[in-house]
């Protein structure tokens, strides 16, 4: 990762730029910042790594225009485009333009996104209530390190999921900073069990004379992943279990002090507004028409000049009419796409360090707390650089959990122990489910621990900033989960493009 990421720095020091006119002379701002001005491209290889996703291969652009430079280090026209794939068959196909010109004092974005995910992250409902253990998916090569007893699968916490997203957003000014947003989009996601042939590729799952795989890497087909035992214990729905398309739209009200947008030194954002998510056929039928609230609150505080910013974030998603099918409440909506995705809760994009996804519920709340510092800066050519240390903190609570009926899951828990048992005296390839206190965390009582629900998800880090001309940012971050229910790692590494907000 270390050479990857020296690597990516390189390509970002020495890739030259392109200008659409000669720059004479650089002029300065208040703060000392060389001005740039006409169109800027960086261009990187989507060279990347995610602990959740693993490294990534592909390339990526962001061309920038600032026409004459006198609203910098705010751009006139910004486009991004990026097509990778990673380690861990997840992909990213992605056009956004962005722009608060194009059309006279509105801001407009537009975002057409593909994601497929061979082994999207799910850890189960509410949180600590639905118990985590390491040993059921990690194959270790040092025998002595494997618990080959409870080792279930590679893929037992993962399920297929394809996303499809279309975004148009925009923005105008009631007063001053208060401003006014809309947008409209459709959402489709295409779920299912993990594709385990696909996944094996080469090392085919095949029992020996001695009854024992011949390849230990070959995951058996016939154990289901937590997904499916979802579906078969009624915890997701027949409605949903496949995914779906929603359109949406969403109004909101928005009040920005920013000096910037990418890595502001001073002011405030905050945001509240209502996604109203339409559904077609079965999921129409079984309720899946809902309408979210999400409130968004920022602040960046100058501790010395543009050199050292405390900035902090506190925010929440919650559910007040229908119902959201379970796959759509692991994304954190948000008024504009500048991200290629937004994970509630856990992961890259929300609480690093903690499992993408791990925290999974109607509605919750979340908090992450940074202090920006950026320690050298300097040019190369006519380029502005900057290099940057972050520590960080994240928390996330959930608000709003499921409610799960623990008669009804057991009868069909037991269901399923029954049915499994007889296919394996049928010499059927089939594999018992394991106890029930290793899916869900128990009470004293044998029950499912209502006290686990409301306890926060915490972790801490550090992140690596390099940024270009102030808008282009490299970002490392290292961090590491405070509880081992959340990740049994001690560090977890993302590099990424820009600030988390």
């Amino acid at each position: 990762m270390k050479r990857i990421f020296i690597c990516a720095i390189s390509i970002l020091f020495v890739l030259p730029t392109f200008a659409a006119k000669k720059e004479k002379v650089q002029q300065v701002d208040s703060l000392g910042r060389k001005i740039k001005t006409g169109w800027n491209f960086g261009v990187l290889p989507s060279v990347a790594f995610d602990a959740d996703l693993g490294f990534q291969g592909g390339a990526l652009t962001n061309i920038y225009y600032y026409g004459d430079g006198s609203q910098y280090p705010e751009y006139i026209h910004s486009i991004y485009a990026e097509a990778a794939y990673t380690t861990k068959n997840y992909g990213i196909f992605r056009v956004n333009y962005d722009s608060k010109y194009l059309i006279p004092k509105h801001r407009l974005t537009l975002d057409a996104t593909y994601q497929p995910d061979a082994m999207c992250d799910f850890y189960g409902f509410n949180g600590y209530q639905s118990i985590y253990n390491q040993s059921l998916h990690k194959w270790n090569k040092n025998p002595e390190k494997m618990d080959v007893d409870t080792y279930q699968s590679r893929a037992f916490y993962k399920y297929k999921r394809n996303l499809f997203r279309f975004a148009a957003d925009i923005e105008g000014t009631i007063w001053k900073n208060i401003k006014w947003n809309a947008g409209v989009g459709v959402l489709g996601y295409m779920i299912g069990e993990c594709d385990i042939d696909m996944l094996n590729g080469k090392h085919k799952y095949e029992l020996g004379e001695d009854g024992k795989p011949t390849d230990s890497k070959a995951m058996n087909p016939a154990i289901e992943g937590l997904y499916e035992k979802y579906v078969k214990w009624g915890l997701i729905d027949q409605a949903e279990a496949e995914g779906g398309w929603h359109p949406y739209v969403r109004l909101g009200l928005t009040y920005d002090s920013r000096d910037q947008r990418t890595c502001p030194t001073k002011g405030i954002y905050a945001d509240a507004f209502f996604t109203y998510t339409a559904a077609f056929g079965k999921q129409a039928a079984a309720g899946y028409n809902h309408l979210q609230f999400n409130f968004n609150f920022r602040h960046y505080v100058p501790v010395y000049r543009d050199r050292v910013t405390f900035a902090y974030r506190i925010g929440t998603q919650n559910n007040i009419a229908g119902q959201s099918p379970f796959y759509m409440n692991t994304y954190l909506n948000t008024l504009f796409i500048q991200r290629v995705m937004y994970e509630g809760l856990g992961g890259a994009n929300s609480l690093r360090g903690i499992m993408r996804n791990r925290i999974l519920a109607n509605g919750f709340a979340y908090a992450n707390v940074e202090l920006r510092c950026k320690v050298a800066k300097f040019d190369i050519g006519r380029q502005h650089f900057y290099i940057g240390l972050a520590p960080f903190f994240d928390l996330g609570v959930i608000t709003q959990p499921y409610e799960l009926d623990e008669v009804e899951i057991r009868k069909l828990y037991d269901e399923d122990c029954v049915e499994t048992a007889a296919k394996i005296s049928k010499g059927e390839n089939a594999v018992m489910p394991m106890d029930f206190d290793k899916y869900f965390k128990l009470d004293e009582k044998g029950n499912i621990d209502q006290s686990k629900v409301y306890m926060p998800h915490m972790a801490a880090g550090l992140g690596l900033k390099a940024a270009m001309n102030e808008n282009f940012v490299l970002s490392v971050d290292w961090a590491m989960a405070l509880n081992k229910q959340d990740n049994a790692k001690w560090a977890n590494f993302y590099i990424k493009m820009g600030y988390l907000f």
